[in-house]
């Protein structure tokens, strides 16, 4: 049991406990199973003609501050009429071998799972945080795409091809984020090398112009907010903030977005297979036309992703306090996508959300699985081998990722709750603003505006629907359960 005055512990030790006990109630593995054995695999980098020595030039690298598992380098350079930016994925597949002790690890889960109780990666760390991470200052195989870019953001050029890399220059997000906007001077990796400081400016710039050709066609560009937890200093929860993507995430994401549709691209025109990550179009457009009339917006009968990424837009200009709460609402009517092996011949298989017809994660293969299958087909394809997955493996592996995945952020939102419990823990009785956030078979749920936390609704929800505006009081918690249970007091606001 929780007890927050006299067992000695604070509420970071609970929540350790807490998600570990979720974890294996969801059969995901901890790092107890890890396996030891992580000796690379193939063939030696330096006596493989295909691997492009690109040591020597300027890769950089952007992630949180605290992050080891580093997935990417970028660099960009200027050309005849465009602009060339090159991404290094860490190369993974040659150190996790199909059917090894590692691959038979990652892919029980399938994804790094983020808790409020902590990280529990999908790869063993000797890999993830060393061997396979592309940290600064030591060479590393990776995969590089290389894309050259119009003014327009068009792609005019794509290629793939495995290198040697080095990251020179390793930076964070919060500091790049508060140099670019002027609120402070360059980051100390970058403050006496002028040359990597417009190094940076450029790939901010050719990330711009692929954010603005991908929203014209209708991404929808959602910067969705993640929660962090603030502890005092016995360590107890005392609050539960958003933290928004910054200058810095949009750079970087501009980037990995271009490089995802560029591999999908890329191994269907070259005949291949490919394990594709799936938005369908929302099967609550219906709603979401409720939701947009009430915020003044009309939007066409069928679903469109580019009329959506209006409403979106009107809402960041005329009003930029509401868009976290409209972001939510949207993402819930979406839904949820998956992952789905599509073969040369099938329809497409497309992204709604990024108004896109072909797309796969590939850029992050330390922390998501399929992007280790991605990589290991994309091999396959600059190798001019067989894919090494037939049509039912491939199938296989795009139903369990998109099941641990699902299971992940199972993990992942039960712990959150037990963090809001353990905040909301003296609170019982009173009540908050919130907002519908979710509404199944199993019940309603809402979110808070102060304290960011989501609780189920136990009772007086008929009627109410995601978007809809309630007054809500706290009836109990459960931290060890995960749960928060509310009852409306009033509806002010059912759009």
């Amino acid at each position: 049991m929780i007890d927050r005055d006299g067992n000695g512990m604070d509420d970071r030790d609970d929540l350790v406990r807490l998600a570990q006990r979720a974890m294996a109630e969801r059969g995901l593995l901890t790092e107890e199973a890890a396996p030891w054995d992580v000796a690379p695999q193939g063939v030696d980098p330096r006596e493989d003609p295909r691997v492009r020595d690109l040591t020597g030039l300027p890769w950089s690298s952007i992630d949180n501050e605290d992050s080891r598992d580093l997935d990417q380098v970028e660099l960009a350079e200027r050309g005849d009429g465009f602009t060339r930016v090159m991404v290094g994925i860490a190369e993974v597949a040659a150190y996790v071998p199909p059917g090894g002790a590692s691959d038979v690890f990652a892919a029980a889960n399938a994804t790094t799972v983020y808790t409020a109780g902590g990280m529990f990666p999908m790869l063993p760390r000797a890999l993830s945080e060393d061997r396979t991470s592309l940290l600064g200052g030591v060479a590393r195989l990776a995969l590089v795409t290389s894309l050259d870019v119009a003014d327009d953001g068009a792609v005019l050029r794509r290629e793939h091809f495995p290198a040697l890399v080095r990251n020179r220059c390793r930076l964070d997000y919060l500091t790049v984020s508060a140099w670019l906007d002027g609120a402070s001077g360059p980051p100390p990796a970058l403050r006496d090398d002028p040359a990597m400081q417009a190094q940076v400016r450029l790939q901010e710039e050719v990330a711009g112009r692929l954010r603005g050709r991908r929203e014209a066609a209708g991404a929808l560009g959602f910067t969705a907010p993640e929660p962090e937890l603030v502890y005092d200093v016995e360590g107890r929860v005392v609050d539960i903030v958003t933290r928004t993507a910054t200058r810095a995430n949009r750079v970087v994401e501009s980037l990995m977005l271009a490089v995802n549709e560029a591999v999908a691209r890329s191994l269907a025109d070259a005949g291949y297979p490919c394990l594709r990550r799936v938005v369908a179009a929302p099967p609550r457009w219906r709603r979401l036309r409720e939701l947009a009339a009430s915020w003044g917006v009309e939007l066409p009968e069928a679903p469109d992703p580019a009329a959506l990424a209006g409403l979106l837009a009107d809402v960041r200009a005329s009003r930029p306090e509401s868009l976290e709460e409209v972001q939510v609402a949207v993402m819930k009517l979406i839904g949820r996508g998956e992952y789905r092996a599509w073969w040369p011949g099938d329809a497409p298989a497309g992204h709604f959300a990024l108004a896109v017809e072909a797309y796969a994660h590939s850029t992050a293969p330390n922390r998501r699985y399929p992007d280790v299958v991605v990589q290991r087909i994309l091999h396959a394809a600059l190798r001019g081998e067989r894919s090494p997955y037939d049509r039912e493996a491939l199938d296989l592996v795009a139903a369990r990722c998109t099941d641990r995945t699902i299971a992940a952020r199972k993990v992942e939102r039960r712990i959150w709750k037990s963090a809001a419990a353990l905040l909301l823990a003296d609170r019982v009785g009173q009540a908050f603003e919130a907002v519908v956030s979710g509404v199944n078979g199993r019940g309603v749920w809402v979110r808070l505006a102060r304290p960011v936390v989501e609780g189920r609704l136990v009772r007086n929800a008929a009627g109410l629907d995601v978007g809809a505006h309630v007054r809500a009081r706290l009836t109990a918690f459960d931290v060890e359960e995960g749960h928060l249970d509310f009852e409306p007091v009033a509806a002010r606001r059912t759009p």
